[in-house]
């Protein structure tokens, strides 16, 4: 069977990086299921010759991914100053208010339209997981509980409704089947209106060895390249680019009607593209590169490890990420290297993490045990959980980061 790209329908040949077999990251475990079959498909993400677009193959639909789904955004207190801060900027930059209609794809649970509601700026959010729209609901917040593409775009405009601003944040990659998806937001798009997506950023990945953001509901690793030509396709172009520091790097995109000829691209958009051709991003030897970072990482992380345990110290670890769940398998950490993980989402707590089976708890754990080294799974927020649990250092203990090279502090 010949694999091919999910954009461009190009042959897939060419590996970018093989992290081996691991179970769903988000599929965190209850007590009666730990001695339950686990399924585990590959992680094996290749790169487009024709498109650049890296991708996953869909091995789980995303009916089965997020219908019930354990990620809940109001956990993170930047993440959502970052989700008010952009409201505020949007608001005032498109001349957003009470005549506009604001659309917010994977809205979660409210967290970021909530701001919207508060300014009087009619909108409404898009949730395929039931129990995640069910909150936003009761928050105020009109969700409508489906998966978006052409279809739901279309019996919205039936309804007469188009949207002026038309945001998602971490979905572009989400999505397997990226044309329908992209069809969807130029259906939905008022004649002036403008899309925002954000997404991590395919560079970012490669320089810094985020290889642990490659996990089976991230379908597809996007760069700007690869974004302009799947918008093109889809009669969208690129105005305007940011790069971001959330999730290690990301970038927000901002797209409207190709023939829009009211908004010219401004010089970000051929920067970053030049940036990007710089880096060789439009070169397969920069892709087929990055196996060799990976490796080393897990070297390193597993000699610490090793060295950590041979001298009778206690390892913990915190923040139950879906990253954290693609490094923890990838090296294969269970509890013989980790006693467990703690996390702020009740959500999670009671629950044992996918594949590795370390059990859950909640963040007060550690000041119970006192390890010597706490763990960060989710690296691109070391600062805001350094600072949650400075307390480890009353006993001498020590934050240890993975990625993108060890670091002890």
């Amino acid at each position: 069977m010949t694999r091919c790209c999910r954009f461009c329908k190009a042959p897939l040949e060419t590996t970018f990086v093989d992290l081996g077999m691991s179970p769903l990251s988000n599929a965190f475990l209850k007590a009666s299921q730990l001695s339950n079959m686990e399924r585990f498909y590959p992680l094996h993400a290749f790169v487009c010759g024709a498109c650049f677009l890296v991708q996953l193959e869909e091995f789980e639909s995303p009916d089965h991914i997020f219908s019930d789904y354990v990620y809940f955004s109001s956990y993170s207190e930047s993440w959502l100053k970052h989700a008010a801060r952009y409201c505020g900027q949007m608001a005032e930059r498109f001349g957003l208010g009470g005549s506009s209609f604001v659309v917010e794809v994977a809205s979660n649970d409210g967290y970021l339209l909530k701001n919207f509601v508060q300014r009087g700026v009619p909108c409404l959010g898009i949730e395929p997981a039931e129990n995640v729209a069910k909150v936003a609901i009761e928050n105020g917040i009109p969700t409508r509980s489906v998966f978006f593409g052409r279809e739901t775009a279309l019996k919205l405009k039936a309804e007469g409704r188009s949207a002026d601003l038309l945001l998602g944040n971490n979905v572009y990659a989400h999505v397997p089947d990226i044309n329908d998806f992209t069809a969807g937001l130029k259906a939905l798009l008022a004649p002036q209106g403008v899309i925002t997506l954000e997404f991590p950023h395919l560079l970012q990945l490669i320089r810094n060895s985020q290889f642990d953001t490659i996990y089976h509901e991230h379908f597809s690793y996007l760069s700007l390249l690869a974004v302009e030509k799947i918008f093109a396709a889809h009669g969208l172009m690129v105005f305007d680019v940011e790069e971001l520091p959330t999730h290690g790097g990301s970038l927000r995109v901002y797209g409207q009607h190709a023939e829009n000829a009211a908004r010219p691209a401004l010089p970000s958009v051929a920067a970053l593209r030049e940036a990007e051709r710089s880096a060789g991003l439009a070169r397969l030897e920069t892709y087929t590169a990055f196996k060799g970072q990976v490796e080393k990482i897990k070297r390193d992380l597993l000699s610490f490890l090793i060295q950590a345990k041979a001298a009778g110290r206690s390892v913990a670890a915190y923040g139950a990420a879906a990253k954290g769940n693609t490094l923890l398998n990838f090296c294969g950490i269970r509890q013989d290297f980790v006693d467990y993980i703690v996390d702020k989402n009740p959500h999670k707590q009671g629950l044992a993490a996918p594949g590795t089976h370390i059990p859950v708890f909640g963040p007060e754990k550690i000041l119970e045990t006192k390890p010597d080294f706490v763990l960060i799974l989710p690296w691109n927020l070391k600062e805001e959980i350094a600072g949650q649990i400075a307390e480890i250092r009353q006993w001498g203990g020590n934050f240890v980061v993975p990625i993108p090279s060890l670091q002890v502090f």
